[in-house]
């Protein structure tokens, strides 16, 4: 038989408080002065009902909560009992991620999202770009691309690609050395299914891009994981790696801003990266994500452009810097055997890329409006970028550590003490705010999380980076 047990509870159902909360805080307040101890039974769900006059599922939610956060246990056809191993879950973290009274939220039902580094689409070049999409499309000639097209893409296209990467990132890359697929990440799982087969292992970065992930796994390959500093990626760790694995085909690497802590690869590490790759013929993947927007003298060029290198494909994208719903990115390598498999791949699940548009972005590119876009929002998100520094400083320069990043839409956020992020994210969205779970990064535990502000207004900042330094604060 259940020990008796009286809750003293007066409900208020005025309160902001859910009553179900109530009931649970009781319960846990009961708990920790010793009134309730360990082993002791709870009312069953049914008769706590009656007793408070209340929906049973509201007594069933509170013991859910107390369940969860492991306050008491269910023991199957037996009931609820206090938790002989009490949680060690500080006391206010927990009353922070429950209490919906909180004085400090995002006023509205607004959620300000911090995604992973998209740009604002309000400076976006749409007129512009609309603009050249009818001319394009309603030129005398529009029967000639009505058919199909080069699977690679429009060879006008593909020169100014290749113009830019030769003339701005120091590349020595020729027309028929390019590929246009529908964004980066086309471009990727193209390079994984054509390069890699199953067995194969592939070197990433530890944290990194999961998405690029996916696709080499899909592929059939195997990942190794290596770790990554200040300076990058650790070039000791690969070399190891190459040592221990015959099977190593590729090492995936975001070397300008790495994804997602932004720092850059050293020189020497490139310099080291390059050899290993010669020594080992591994092909080096290079996602450059994150050119264009870049606030110091110049963009740190790309590994690609060093002309040791013999095995390496390029990937990069317009999306940032035209719209980011424009799905036009590209991909350039050496290796002709590898672009032809790319090719006759791309024929089989799309024939062929966007013709029209290419030449709409292409006579953007030749009037200049791309290179005009381009310094009107370097500029903007610099400023952007110093606004948010100083949001840091002023919020969380004692609780978090962070640099100024020379480029890009994001900062790398790490926490001076190790937090528990399932709870973070929990209190976030109580407060409306949604960043991304570091376990999208890694699939170890980390301690940091990427804070992109390219998509959000400084009106939005100001209001949501004080709420995160105090869910922060809950930790300390």
């Amino acid at each position: 038989m259940l020990r008796p047990w009286k809750l003293e509870l007066e409900i208020d159902k005025k309160l902001s408080k859910a009553v179900y909360l109530q009931i649970a805080d009781t319960i846990i307040t009961d708990i920790r002065s010793g009134r309730l101890k360990a082993g002791d039974a709870l009312p069953g769900s049914r008769n706590l009902a009656q007793s408070l006059k209340i929906n049973r599922n509201t007594v069933v939610e509170a013991y859910q909560v107390l369940i969860n956060e492991e306050w008491v246990i269910s023991k199957e056809r037996k009931g609820i009992f206090v938790s002989e191993h009490l949680p060690s879950l500080h006391e206010k973290r927990r009353h922070a991620l429950h209490d919906s009274s909180h004085p400090l939220t995002v006023p509205g039902s607004i959620v300000i999202n911090f995604d992973d580094g998209h740009p604002d689409s309000k400076i976006a070049p749409v007129t512009e770009l609309a603009r050249a999409y009818r001319q394009i499309f309603g030129i005398k000639a529009k029967w000639q691309m009505m058919g199909y097209g080069d699977e690679h893409g429009d060879l006008e296209f593909r020169k100014m690609i290749s113009q830019m990467l030769n003339h701005q990132r120091g590349m020595h890359i020729h027309e028929n050395e390019i590929s246009i697929t529908r964004g980066s990440q086309m471009g990727m799982f193209l390079t994984a299914q054509s390069l890699l087969t199953a067995g194969d292992h592939v070197i990433v970065e530890n944290p990194g891009y999961q998405p690029a992930w996916k696709a080499f796994q899909y592929a059939g390959a195997k990942l190794l994981h290596v770790p990554v500093d200040q300076e990058g990626i650790s070039i000791e760790a690969v070399e190891k790696l190459l040592k221990e694995h015959q099977t190593v085909k590729a090492v995936y690497i975001t070397p300008h801003r790495q994804y997602p802590t932004t720092v850059t690869l050293s020189l020497s590490r490139r310099l080291r990266l390059i050899e290993l790759s010669n020594q080992y013929n591994i092909t080096i993947i290079e996602d450059d994500y994150d050119n264009e927007f870049h606030f110091g003298y110049r963009p740190i060029l790309p590994v690609s452009s060093f002309p040791e290198l013999h095995h390496y494909v390029y990937i990069g994208t317009l999306s940032k810097v035209v719209a980011p719903a424009l799905r036009i990115g590209y991909l350039a390598t050496k290796n002709q055997e590898l672009l032809k498999k790319i090719g006759e791949l791309r024929k089989i699940i799309d024939v062929h890329g966007d013709v029209i548009m290419e030449q709409a972005v292409l006579q953007l590119i030749r009037e200049g409006a791309v290179k005009k876009h381009i310094r009107k929002a370097t500029v903007h998100y610099k400023n952007k970028r110093d606004f948010v520094f100083g949001l840091l400083n002023r919020h969380m320069k004692d609780i978090a550590d962070f640099t100024l990043p020379e480029g890009g839409l994001a900062f790398w956020i790490v926490p001076k003490v190790q937090l528990d992020w399932d709870i973070v994210t929990a209190l976030l969205l109580e407060k409306n705010i949604k960043i991304i779970h570091p376990e999208q990064y890694s699939p170890n535990p980390i301690n940091g999380f990427r804070l992109s502000y390219g998509a959000l207004s400084e009106e939005l900042l100001e209001q949501s980076i004080p709420l995160i330094a105090e869910v922060f604060s809950t930790f300390f």
